[in-house]
């Protein structure tokens, strides 16, 4: 049985909603209760419609070291600017109805209080088909192109053979991207193109693209060492503002820091020309606990096992 919650390989949904959620004054017992019924959700179906993803400051609050798990750090340079915005936990919910993810919302609320209580809500959904079968940006153009496939998928995204408690865990970096739909449509198509490095089209390459291009910032394979992640990212929509949500799953956060320093500008002075026309309103970094035959494996949080069958009694 697969030590990965499903969620982290699977394709992107129809929907999805990020749901945020910060730490009340509460002891350790508390926050410990609340995590252990949170379990009794997620193990529904492996975490295929539930992916839990933990916060530095909810691993702290318990003692837990996770190796390689910290607080995104803010990036500054020349005009741009990347926020840090923490929370101690995550809940990626997915599925293909809105209402059922309603639901579901308020039945993890009711599971993690008082220990922890929500703070954001964020609705996202699959639009468009691209060329390679991804979905696409609310600009147009596909959105994963590069990503790794099979093998290669497993070996970016996930921490393998670190250990019972840390095998099939992967790292979460997410942010919320907000677009700025009237700088965009301003653009001529040519000049949409060279931002970008592909032809929307098509998403053909483009040899000619600029060095400020998105695909040559963030080519993974151009670093070294090689800095694969695995996206599943997705456009939300909240009144008259829109953007995306991106997701990078890795088995650290290096390949991810990598890539966002050379988008910021900071690795040669370049600045990803994406930040023409969207920006990062949000920053933060998770931790994706694994899976113990069909259930969430929170040991590394000092949570047996038996905690969460407890829970499910």
């Amino acid at each position: 049985m697969s030590l990965v919650q499903k969620a982290v390989l699977a394709d992107v949904p129809a929907l999805g909603r990020y749901v945020f959620f910060a730490l009340s004054p509460a002891d350790t017992t508390q926050v410990r209760a609340s995590l252990a019924r949170l379990t009794a959700l997620a193990e529904l179906d492996g975490g295929q419609q539930v992916l839990v993803a933990v916060g530095p400051e909810l691993a702290q609050l318990l003692g837990a070291q996770v190796p390689g798990l910290h607080a995104f750090e803010v990036l500054k340079s020349a005009g741009v600017s990347v926020p840090s915005t923490p929370s101690a936990l995550l809940c990626w919910l997915r599925g293909h109805d809105l209402g059922d993810l309603v639901h579901l919302t308020r039945r993890l609320q009711q599971a993690l209080a008082p220990a922890l209580r929500m703070t954001q809500v964020v609705d996202a959904f699959r639009h468009g088909h691209g060329p390679n079968g991804h979905g696409r940006d609310l600009t147009g153009y596909e959105d994963g192109t590069e990503n790794p496939q099979g093998d290669a998928a497993l070996d970016a995204a996930v921490l393998l053979g670190a250990g019972p408690g840390l095998a099939g865990s992967s790292f979460m970096a997410v942010q919320q991207w907000l677009h700025d739909f009237e700088a965009f449509e301003a653009m001529t198509e040519q000049a949409r193109d060279h931002m970008m490095g592909r032809r929307r089209s098509d998403n053909e390459e483009l040899g000619d693209a600029p060095d400020s291009a998105h695909v040559k910032r963030a080519a993974q394979e151009s670093f070294a060492p090689e800095a694969f992640v695995l996206r599943r990212s997705m456009p939300w929509a909240a009144g008259a503002q829109a953007g995306l949500m991106f997701v990078a799953f890795g088995k650290s956060f290096d390949a991810f820091e990598a890539i966002l320093r050379r988008m910021v500008g900071l690795e040669d002075g370049f600045v990803d020309a994406l930040f023409g026309i969207s920006r990062p309103i949000s920053s933060a970094y998770f931790w994706c606990p694994p899976m113990h035959s069909g259930r969430l494996d929170l040991r590394q949080l000092g949570l047996s096992l038996k905690d969460s069958s407890d829970a499910l009694a």
